[in-house]
């Protein structure tokens, strides 16, 4: 009776336990349960006609938003809530697309598989997790009285959507997982290739033996070759793009203002008795440690932490952006123990921060209405230039940034920025090019056609002459002779591995050693880097036969693993690309 009272007087912290604890679910699920409750008129976008809310957006926001600042105890950055917004967007879309691929197929969820999954034997790890006991079983009695409260409807009602949704995946997911099914033979020949070995003698023959002097190539062949592999000059759209600048980094200031209050605590670390828990009040960026150490290893800008008593703290210790205390816990003949306390030197939020985000709005307001290229030479601020691509966040010159691509994708030439705020600087761009997704004009590519044509021509060279050795030469030994080269050896060449024992990544070649018999000497091998002939003086092939029980299990669930892992990224991938996505953001989120 004390438990069902608890639980009736408990019901609001019920009630925010279960929604903060839907977390995981709300990863996995199709994120309906707000269109219940309110569907506003506003759509960011739509898959295949069905919209996406902005209400659906906001709210899968704001959870990452919740889990980072419980995580981490910090805000999101405006680079990183950039990238929680892609990741936001995204969720919905994979959510919506696996919807409407279940409905496809016909994948249902019965009343009673709901009822089970809360009230069954073996109830849900969700279910589990709010109601079970110290001894791993359930608390019936709190769970009915859960369920039975008035005040708890419109809940259950929410928790009941979440698990006929998460059911439904699940269902999904296992239909996925039976047309992926690993075959008696894949796991065997796993087993052959994670066991077996070879005992190789081998010539290599360099392609860069060939200088480029030897090597002709026409305009004619850098043609040909363009216009049966144009699919490999195939480029998505990209931007370049010139941008100023504004540092973030601390002034002279900062660096006074950290100093003086590594300073004033200076004294509260000699008196802390416990010094993990002042280190951890005070966030100190080194995490505690106190042992033993050399004092000859003891680095030289810590060297001071020697001039002192024990319990006693040094001066203030400035490095590379960083600011250290050292106290002395315990001192031997030739050793010390002492625990460092530090902090970063950061740019103060108003004084340093603010004033650059004031000045890079002004010079973005300015550029807008006047000119870019004008008013950076007015400020005698340098324009530099970058390039991205769509579809990758990395930007020359910049580094990786969510923000600046969203910003690219949806502007058009001449488009300036409003300021951009990443890690260690303010950024304001002007696009000055953007290039559609396309094949690559021959001119554009030309130099690279030409790199792999004479390549291709001199890998052939060194195939013709490899070829002519043999056919004059019976073994490997006057093959090198001949060739005026050594004969190498790699005793224990697995399949499994990729590299050759003295002449690097090589896997064409190591697929091809396994294919002839012991004893045998190959014809000439085309590999990555060089021409081989090889001689198989002695194979260890292994034989399923010897496979126990336990290693079968487990490379079947390797397979799988990486089975289920290539096809289901595969696969969504392509749901994405044969459906009609429509994104609104950039226009309702700007607005």
């Amino acid at each position: 009776m004390g438990v069902m009272e608890k639980m009736r007087k408990s019901t609001g912290v019920i009630l925010w336990v279960l929604i903060f604890s839907f977390g995981i679910l709300w990863m996995l699920a199709d994120t309906n349960m707000f269109d219940v409750i309110q569907r506003g008129p506003r759509n960011l976008g739509s898959v295949n006609g069905e919209t996406i809310s902005l209400e659906d957006y906001n709210s899968r926001l704001q959870y990452y938003t919740r889990q980072y600042t419980r995580q981490t105890g910090n805000s999101m950055t405006p680079e990183l809530r950039a990238q929680y917004e892609q990741r936001a967007w995204d969720d919905l879309v994979t959510s919506e697309l696996l919807q409407q691929k279940m409905d496809e197929l016909g994948i249902e969820v019965t009343d009673q598989e709901v009822v089970d999954m809360i009230t069954g034997e073996n109830p849900d790890p969700f279910i589990r997790q709010q109601f079970g006991k110290e001894d791993g079983t359930i608390d019936r009695v709190a769970l009915r009285s859960a369920i039975e409260a008035p005040e708890n409807t419109q809940l259950w009602i929410n928790v009941e959507q979440q698990m006929r949704q998460k059911r439904r995946q699940q269902k999904m997911s296992n239909y996925l997982q039976s047309s992926m099914q690993v075959s008696e033979y894949e796991v065997e020949q796993q087993y052959v290739r994670n066991n077996s070995t070879a005992d190789i003698s081998f010539v290599r023959f360099p392609y860069a033996d060939v200088s480029d002097s030897d090597v002709s190539v026409t305009e004619a062949d850098l043609k040909d070759y363009y216009n049966n592999n144009q699919d490999k000059y195939e480029r998505k759209e990209s931007y370049r793009f010139e941008y100023v600048s504004f540092d973030k980094t601390p002034t002279k200031q900062d660096t006074m203002r950290t100093i003086q209050e590594m300073e004033r605590l200076k004294s509260q670390f000699a008196a802390a008795e416990e010094d993990s828990v002042f280190l951890n009040q005070y966030q100190s960026t080194t995490p505690y440690n106190a042992k033993l150490v050399d004092k000859d290893d003891v680095r030289d800008l810590f060297k001071p932490v020697l001039e002192v008593g024990e319990n006693e703290v040094t001066d203030v210790i400035k490095d590379d952006g960083r600011v250290y205390l050292l106290k002395k816990k315990e001192e031997t003949s030739d050793q010390v123990r002492f625990v460092v306390f530090s902090m970063d030197i950061k740019a103060d939020p108003i004084a340093t921060i603010d004033k650059r985000a004031e000045t890079a709005d002004d010079f973005s307001y300015y550029a807008q209405q006047d000119g870019f290229e004008g008013e950076a030479e007015r400020r005698d601020l340098s324009a530099k230039e970058a390039f991205a691509t769509k579809g990758s966040n990395f930007i020359s010159g910049i580094g990786q940034s969510q923000q600046i691509m969203s910003f690219l994708k949806n502007a058009e030439e001449g488009k300036v920025s409003d300021p951009i705020e990443l890690s260690s600087q303010f950024v304001v761009l002007k696009v000055t090019k953007v290039t559609p997704a396309g094949v690559q004009p021959f001119e554009e590519v030309k130099e690279q056609v030409r790199t792999i044509v004479t390549n291709q021509k001199r890998k052939q060279q060194v195939l013709d002459h490899v070829n002519e050795l043999i056919s004059q030469n019976d073994n490997l030994q006057g093959i090198a002779d001949a060739a005026g080269k050594e004969v190498s050896n790699d005793p224990a060449l697995a399949m499994n591995s990729a590299s050759i024992e003295g002449a690097g990544r090589e896997p064409k070649v190591v697929g091809a050693v396994f294919a002839l018999d012991e004893g045998e000497q190959s014809q000439a091998i085309e590999g990555t880097t060089a021409a081989f002939v090889i001689k198989v003086n002695q194979l260890q092939r292994a034989d399923a036969a010897n496979m126990t029980a336990a290693t079968r299990q487990q490379i079947r669930r390797q397979l799988q693993q990486q089975k289920s892992a290539a096809f289901m990224n595969t696969w969504i991938e392509q749901l994405k690309k044969e459906a009609e996505i429509e994104d609104n953001r950039a226009q309702l989120l700007q607005s």
